[in-house]
């Protein structure tokens, strides 16, 4: 209950809208029961830089504007680990990207409905984002949550369990995750285009009543777009498997992209 009344909250501070910079506050027309929900899956890692960037300023806003009304949101906290011969998992930025995957990993197990582990997800990442990683565990408080069941899934090997039904999961994938973050809508991949993702949810929902957020994103759009692209280099930031950038480097190289990106849609 309390992660719920924390999501009310986050509306509170997020004013600026992922499609649109209105601040004026966001109705939802109700959604007939038999409308089907579109299908969102979100694959990450929990120190991926651009995954922080796109949990904290993006995914957000599926929450506070909405859009889950329509919208049924998974998420998947392996990206671009790996399992060795040996069973042991690697993870792309280290020892401490394993141990906060599988904090989410338990999280998502302990509290099973994402608006109960989602402001849990990304309170964690905020701080990761921001690179206060002594004070995720400050998350607990914050939202009034037992720190008990996530600590004991993770000590008792259950979150190691967990990572290997994620890493299977996130390997079957077809077509295959080509990078971090790897967002997935109705099964058709968004590649690097993740950050239109109210958009392609919007676009994708075929039910009679649409969230008036999804009206005033695409009326607002000053760059609509005519569909996710495979592109041979990315416009938006992504992790490859094999980037062997530093953490540093790649956060600052995803501030910067961020910065220029929403430079050209004020423009």
């Amino acid at each position: 209950m309390e992660a719920k009344v924390f999501l009310i909250f986050i509306i509170c501070l997020y004013t600026i809208n992922t499609c649109s910079s209105s601040t004026e506050s966001v109705d939802i027309l109700p959604v007939k029961e038999e409308a089907e929900k579109v299908q969102v899956a979100v694959y990450y890692e929990s120190l991926c830089p651009y995954c922080e960037n796109f949990i904290v300023n993006y995914l957000i806003d599926v929450f506070t504007e909405g859009i889950d009304a329509i919208a049924d949101v998974k998420l998947f906290p392996y990206g671009n680990a790996k399992v060795n011969s040996n069973g042991n998992i690697t993870c792309q930025h280290g020892e401490e990207e394993c141990f906060f995957n599988t904090v989410e990993a338990c999280a998502i197990n302990t509290w099973p409905d994402v608006h109960d582990h989602f402001p849990f997800i990304f309170c964690v990442e905020r701080y990761l984002y921001y690179g206060n990683f002594d004070k995720w565990e400050s998350c607990f408080e914050e939202l009034s949550l037992d720190p008990k069941p996530v600590k004991d899934c993770y000590s008792s090997g259950l979150g190691y369990q967990l990572n290997l039904q994620y890493a299977d999961m996130t390997n079957s994938l077809q077509p295959p995750k080509k990078y971090v973050p790897w967002v997935v809508v109705d099964g058709k991949p968004l590649y690097d285009d993740y950050i239109y993702i109210i958009t392609n949810i919007c676009g994708m929902y075929k039910g009679p009543n649409l969230p008036k957020a999804c009206f005033r994103c695409l009326a607002s759009s000053k760059h609509p777009i005519s569909g996710p692209h495979d592109r041979a280099i990315p416009l938006h930031p992504v992790t490859y498997a094999d980037d062997s950038s530093s953490p540093l480097l790649s956060k600052l190289r995803s501030s910067l992209m961020s910065f220029m990106f929403n430079r050209n849609l004020a423009a």
